[in-house]
């Protein structure tokens, strides 16, 4: 077959082999792009009669347009033969994945959500697939799972089960009326989907390895073993789960995926879908003890610093500084701060500093017992205190029997800003970035500016300078490229001082995405998460792919990020609302409930809750919200929780003169150029809503499934032939996006 051509696919290499067919790479000449062909055999397409069922399923299948379901490109006859042509999907089998032992929490979660939106889609169109099972799912590289094989599985309903279907990977994903031969329903997949969701848990088949015979009589008469007996860290939502997914009568099962999904959602929104990492810590903020109180930035520091250290060792969960932060001063228990952010492990220590003496005490435990791992007593002077930073750090390394690479230990080892006092110049700076007002801005200049007068250029500080001229221009307050300029020169300057800052190709992620650079944004977020596993540069890498439209990933980072950073507002804000762009509006509503919770006042969480409850119909409570962010301080803000209430208002008037006064702001960005358009289709006008989506779409904003299916207010949009075309060019951009 290699080097064979079919119509105008060449053969190029065989790829796999199953009972449903032989599966070739091949070339297609006609759109130079590579493909897949899968040969059915011929006793699959005994008579006309059967051919002709086979081509109407596969053309009902071929009508599915979802990114968890592989495309049918062509159905063909050629040589005595039929074949589909499929997208080549480059990357591993989830066969092949499990065989490799259970899967993490999180991926297993974020692979079940996958499948299930793609089945909850199919279904929705009346579309069956029979049979689900982890060779039936193709994970790409980049994490998207792929259901595959739509459409081939009905030529054997009628068939014996015992021989026809006589795989017993396939019979252990069976439900019990598909093994007795009865007909079949869309709950036969959910069946499915839930015999592979506890294999991908727990590593095995729910009801073994057994031969064809005995499989077929356990589907019909044993429970699986309960998963919590395989794996102990399961959460009982998840369990309880995937049990009603494989209730033997299907009147008693999940109804359709989107009831499933529904508790799936809730599972992971609850954090107890993500288990407690057998390595995980929080450093607490370090107590002073100091007759002088002013000596808190001291303290703050020590907990900074030793957190920066930790976050450099890959095989450690580290809270980060923001949420750790939140902690101090409390009065709750260890167990309870653990159980709060998720960890094993808690870090608490005291300062006592006077004159130039310092004698600093830590101890780390271990809350599932409370015992004490380590404890020990430091005393020495100022110049002592990285030397003790560093010991306490390598002691919490031991105590946890981590083994550090060689590039974990330089990082350690290594102090980005040398001295106290600058390093608490620039803690004070970096809580004024995100206050949105121009004063604090500019005071936070400054003292970037007397932190590099005490320890000369320094690589985060030319790191957080960039920072500030972004939010400059990010704010509004010199939206210029003049500023953007700026940033780029100090973030720049701070690489080449460090090339390994996490927080100089952050910056530069976040200038990027001023620029409609989303591309090299996420390479910008993802190097700099991996250097640094941060809430915040996680959480940024998350609302990057979510624009792009790849959601499984933008899901699976910002779940990350809260991971680590659970109790900042940004990360869980930015989580809430890449929903939004998902088009789960319920689930964008419920983090951002969270957020509320925590910081009631926050500005970014206002503006968020605002379109999620929008978006979900509940117009009276994203009035409100609405009404907040008009209240705020005069500036951007304001002006957008105006603009919004005048175009669902349908005050015309009021809209352009709020709406003259953003649009130099409003081009240089692309979520603001979607906004406008929303509001302008609101308002009827049609061509100029379809400028400024043209505008978000050239900068990078090319969630095309978000535009053509989830965005209410772009509905009067989308029988325009312009609008159609635009879709084609954000497909494009998407299909072209990596990182």
């Amino acid at each position: 077959m290699i080097g064979k051509t079919f119509s105008h696919y060449r053969i190029l290499e065989k790829i796999g082999e199953g009972g449903m067919g032989v599966v070739y790479k091949a070339e297609d000449t006609k759109l130079k792009r590579t493909v897949a062909l899968k040969f059915l055999p011929p006793e699959l397409i005994k008579d006309e009669q059967a051919k002709a069922r086979f081509f109407q399923e596969a053309q009902a299948a071929a009508a599915l347009d979802h990114l968890n379901i592989c495309a049918v490109f062509e159905i063909g006859d050629a040589e005595g033969t039929t074949y589909i042509v499929m997208p080549y999907v480059k990357g591993q089998s989830l066969k092949e994945k499990i065989a490799t032992g259970p899967l993490s929490m999180e991926e297993a979660l974020d692979i079940a959500g996958q499948v299930g939106e793609g089945l909850k889609e199919a279904h929705e169109k009346g579309i069956i697939h029979r049979d689900i099972k982890p060779a039936n799912i193709m994970m790409t590289e980049k994490g998207q799972a792929k259901i595959m094989d739509f459409g081939l599985a009905k030529l054997t309903a009628a068939a014996d089960v015992t021989q026809t279907l006589g795989i017993m990977g396939t019979i252990a994903y069976m439900s019990p009326e598909q093994a007795r031969g009865e007909a079949v329903d869309h709950r036969t997949d959910i069946w499915s989907f839930g015999a592979m969701f506890y294999e991908m848990l727990t590593g095995q088949m729910p009801f073994g390895r057994k031969h064809d015979q005995a499989l077929i009589y356990l589907i019909l008469n044993d429970a699986p073993e309960p998963m919590c007996r395989l794996r102990k860290d399961i959460p009982r939502p998840v369990e309880q789960l995937v049990q009603k997914a494989l209730e033997k009568d299907k009147l008693r099962r999940y109804q359709n995926m989107a009831d499933l999904l529904k508790d799936l959602k809730a599972a992971r929104l609850s954090g107890l879908g993500v288990p407690k990492a057998e390595k995980s810590i929080i450093v607490l903020p370090f107590e002073n003890i100091s007759p002088d109180p002013e000596q808190e930035y001291f303290c703050d520091g020590m907990t900074e610093e030793i957190i920066t250290d930790l976050s450099h060792v890959h095989d450690l969960l580290v809270i980060s500084r923001s949420s750790a932060m939140t902690f101090k001063g409390t009065k709750k228990t260890i167990p309870e701060i653990a159980r709060a952010v998720n960890v094993r492990y808690v870090l608490e220590g005291s300062v006592r500093k006077a004159g130039n003496n310092l004698r600093i005490t830590a101890q780390l435990i271990d809350s599932s017992t409370d015992a004490h791992l380590w404890a020990e007593k430091y005393t020495g002077t100022l110049d002592d205190v990285f030397d003790i930073q560093e010991k306490v750090s390598r002691s919490i390394v031991d105590a946890l029997r981590l083994k550090l690479t060689p590039e974990e230990n330089h990082r350690i080892k290594e102090k980005h800003i040398p001295d106290v006092v600058a390093y608490e110049y620039y803690l004070q700076a970096k809580r004024e970035v995100w206050s949105y007002n121009q004063e604090r801005l500019d005071h936070a200049l400054k003292l970037v500016s007397q932190a590099m007068g005490i320890v000369g250029e320094n690589a985060l500080l030319y790191a957080t300078s960039a920072l500030i001229y972004w939010q400059y221009h990010n704010a509004g307050f010199r939206p210029d490229e003049d500023m953007l300029r700026q940033a780029d020169i100090a973030a720049g300057k701070s690489l080449e001082l460090d090339p390994e800052l996490s927080q100089g190709y952050g910056v530069k992620g976040s200038i990027a995405l001023l620029r409609g650079e989303p591309q090299t944004a996420a390479r910008q977020f993802k190097r700099a998460a991996e250097l640094e596993a941060g809430g915040e540069a996680l959480a940024w890498l998350s609302f990057t792919l979510a624009m792009a439209g790849r959601m499984p990933e933008a899901r699976r980072y910002g779940d990350h990020a809260v991971g680590v950073d659970p109790l900042n507002i940004f990360p869980l804000g930015l989580r809430g609302f890449i929903e939004i762009w998902g088009g789960d509006f319920k689930s964008a509503v419920g983090w951002l409930q969270k957020g509320l919770e925590m910081m009631p006042n926050d500005l970014n969480i206002i503006v968020d809750s605002a379109l999620a409850h929008l978006y979900t119909g509940n117009r009276d409570q994203s009035m409100v919200f609405f009404d907040q962010m008009m209240n705020a301080e005069a500036g951007l803000v304001s002006s957008l929780g105006a603009m919004w209430k005048a175009a669902l208002h349908a005050d015309g008037q009021a809209f352009r003169k709020i709406a003259n006064d953003l649009q130099a702001v409003f081009k240089r960005d692309q979520v603001s150029s979607w906004m406008m358009a929303d509001c302008l289709a609101m308002i009827g006008e049609i061509d100029e809503a379809l400028d400024w989506l043209a505008n978000s779409i050239e900068m990078g904003f090319t969630n095309e499934r978000f535009f053509s299916e989830f965005d209410p207010f772009l509905a009067p949009l989308r029988s325009n032939q312009r609008f159609l075309a635009l879709m084609e060019q954000a497909r494009e951009k998407e299909r072209g996006f990596e990182i």
